[in-house]
């Protein structure tokens, strides 16, 4: 059986229930029927734009924000959704910083939702290093539903994951399976 990567920190009861959806094949459906808006962040630009608006709205005071882009390097499999970075360098006499958050690219086409909830999940960062209490704080308060959106963000890549696999021929439970027409599915 494989394991469910992206819900590895939850209790065994929420995962069966988990695989119990993806053996029904109703995991997809059940996240479209959730999630439906789409964003219309589509460009660098527009993350930017995006980006800054929420820490403006939440954040006034946080340092301002030198890059914000789409990453395709970031690899969500090794759980890098997004980064935060602050980059020293030395101009002169004086030490600047620049502040720049990557996003994986993956969410370029991800519900609107989950956008956003990585975007919190980084400005956060800005202020708070430690995934702590203070931390989780700063997240609800920008988005109340931080938590319900983290663990729906989870079950999308899980969904992702499963597609994945069984595009290359690999189930949940790690065999591969033929059809009747010879198929591997």
């Amino acid at each position: 059986m494989e394991p469910l990567n992206y819900l590895g920190g939850y209790p065994p009861d929420v995962q069966a229930r988990v695989r119990e959806l993806i053996a029904q094949d109703r995991l997809g459906a059940l996240l479209t029927a959730k999630y439906r808006d789409a964003h219309t962040v589509r460009n660098d630009g527009q993350l930017y734009a995006y980006v800054q608006a929420l820490k403006d709205r939440h954040m006034r005071k946080a340092p301002p924000l030198g890059k914000v882009l789409f990453d395709g390097k970031l690899q969500v499999l090794k759980h890098a959704l997004g980064t935060h970075t602050t980059i020293s360098r030395v101009q002169g006499g004086r030490l600047k910083a620049s502040r720049e958050i990557r996003i994986a690219s993956v969410f370029r086409d991800a519900p609107a939702d989950f956008l956003k909830m990585i975007v919190v999940h980084e400005l956060a960062h800005m202020k708070e290093a430690e995934h702590n209490k203070a931390f989780y704080q700063l997240c609800t308060h920008m988005a109340p539903d931080y938590h319900q959106l983290e663990f729906d963000l989870r079950l999308y890549l899980t969904h992702m994951d499963v597609a994945r696999r069984t595009a290359s021929g690999t189930h949940l439970d790690g065999a591969s399976h033929t059809t009747a027409q010879g198929f591997t599915t």
